[in-house]
């Protein structure tokens, strides 16, 4: 979070307590050796993981034996490595990247420094290719701590990031000034607690905060990204707010409006998220009975499912990069950092498998997202029923992204938007223990009876691509059925 002097001076007070260095405190009076400070923020974030700290601290000022205030001289914001700022050049050499930040506050009259270090979460961080621990009062790389190495490993395998700290050590008050709690009850559909320590229990309850063992309550990733008034305010999850960007035509040359980043969570904020959406999505004008209606160029069910499925299934582990809608001329693009725990080709019928069980989970009881995996299923479904073209979902690198196309007639649509077409509808067919056949591909594409041998083309074009197989080879041709290539 960020926070106010006041929190910091009383952090400086209560390390000094401890009784020694610990594995994820450091005491420092002027060395500002960059190489060492780089180690000891490897070592201090692996260390902190491993003792099931939130943070790991490296302050200056304090003497090491005594705790006692001693001041320093040492200057983070102007201090150097080369001609390179300090700040920039430890950046640069960790990995992965991480949030550290250098406070600067006066205690007693004394100037301390604080380095304010993230517990490393999904792998051990390194410093200029060297990841290193502290054990006891000492620093080493971890590779020679086999023991600590392989611990640490499981220690990242059995915690989710919903279970790690937002904010850490904060009052029940800023706990109700921090998150939309009205929001969390209003999408239960239950009565609001008439008093504060109902509200709190019932937020633990479902882990979005947890007691602090030193006393208040920490707010975890998944209370912060679920119902956070302010995203900004938790400086881990700034970067998951989700933008939305409209574009004059096909291309990303030309922005007619990019809204600023959604500032809520995601559960309290996303029926405002869809409005945002289904507003810059470009319409056109349809004669109803008796007055002109807008209609969207994709309708908002699909882009609803797909926009859930990309806020639920995202890699929150991957730094500097949040989810993304993108809306063209001809197309909207969702876009989430992480690549898809199954192939692509396989998310009709795979059973449902997430990344984040708990996030998944509370989404399902708020209405926002089917957790049984039929999302995409629903996807797909409605583009057929509105005769759109099929989805395409592609991974580049980190990423995934689902993408929904305007209406095109058939002559306009490519060879690829026909194999896609008639795989992904072979996919439908089969979950519904069904198979593909001409006359139901005719029903998806809208072709009227007498142009069946246009179907016959594009079931042909999808069998030689090997995306669909026959389901009897010996079946007469009138008869013949198609399945996935998987089957």
């Amino acid at each position: 979070m960020n926070r106010e002097t006041e929190y910091y001076i009383g952090l400086v007070q209560e390390l000094r307590k401890l009784p020694k260095e610990t594995e994820w405190v450091e005491f420092k009076k002027n060395n500002d050796n960059p190489q060492e400070i780089g180690e000891y923020i490897s070592a201090l974030s692996n260390s902190a993981a491993f003792n099931g700290k939130t943070h790991g601290y490296m302050l200056w000022g304090i003497e090491n034996e005594t705790h006692d205030l001693v001041g320093t001289d040492f200057k983070p914001s102007i201090a150097k490595k080369g001609n390179e700022p300090l700040e920039t050049w430890l950046h640069r050499l960790l990995a992965p990247a991480m949030h550290f930040i250098f406070h600067e506050v006066s205690v007693e009259g004394r100037t301390v420094v604080i380095l304010e270090i993230p517990r490393a979460s999904k792998h051990p961080v390194s410093f200029s290719g060297t990841e290193y621990i502290r054990i006891g009062e000492v620093k080493k790389p971890l590779k020679g701590a086999l023991d600590r190495e392989a611990e640490l490993w499981r220690i990242f395998d059995k915690t989710p990031f919903e279970e790690l700290v937002a904010a850490e050590r904060v009052s029940a008050d800023d706990v109700l000034q921090l998150l939309d709690y009205p929001a969390y009850f209003d999408l239960l559909e239950i009565p609001l607690p008439s008093n504060r320590d109902g509200i709190l229990v019932a937020l633990a309850e479902d882990g979005l905060i947890c007691r602090c063992n030193a006393g208040g309550w920490n707010i975890t990733n998944l209370g912060a990204i679920l119902f956070a008034k302010r995203l900004d305010k938790f400086k881990v999850l700034r970067r998951k707010a989700v933008r939305v960007i409209r574009y004059t035509e096909r291309g990303r040359t030309e922005t007619l409006k990019e809204l600023p980043p959604m500032e809520k969570g995601y559960a309290a904020g996303f029926e405002e998220l869809m409005a945002r959406i289904n507003d810059l999505v470009p319409a056109k004008e349809e004669v109803g009975q008796a007055l002109r209606e807008p209609m969207p160029m994709i309708p908002s069910s699909p882009v609803r499912e797909l926009v859930a499925n990309a806020l639920i299934h995202q890699d929150f582990f991957v730094t500097g990069a949040g989810p993304m809608v993108e809306i063209f001329s001809d197309r909207i693009e969702i876009t989430n950092p992480g690549e898809p725990l199954v192939d692509t080709r396989r998310f009709l019928d795979t059973p449902p498998k997430s990344r984040n069980e708990d996030l998944a989970s509370l989404m399902r009881r708020f209405r926002i997202c089917e957790e049984r995996g039929i999302g995409i299923d629903k996807a797909v479904s409605q583009t057929e029923l509105h005769l759109l073209p099929a989805p395409l979902f592609e991974v580049p690198p980190g990423f995934t992204r689902a993408v929904l196309f305007g209406y095109k007639k058939i002559k306009d649509m490519d060879k690829a938007d026909r194999i896609r077409a008639c795989y992904l509808h072979a996919c439908l067919k089969y979950v519904e223990r069904d198979c593909l056949t001409n006359a139901s591909l005719r029903i998806r594409f809208g072709i009227k009876e007498k142009n069946k041998a246009s179907v016959s083309r594009f079931i042909r074009e999808a069998v030689e691509e090997g995306m669909i197989k026959p389901f009897d080879q010996s079946a007469s041709r009138k008869m013949m059925k198609y399945v996935p290539f998987w089957t």
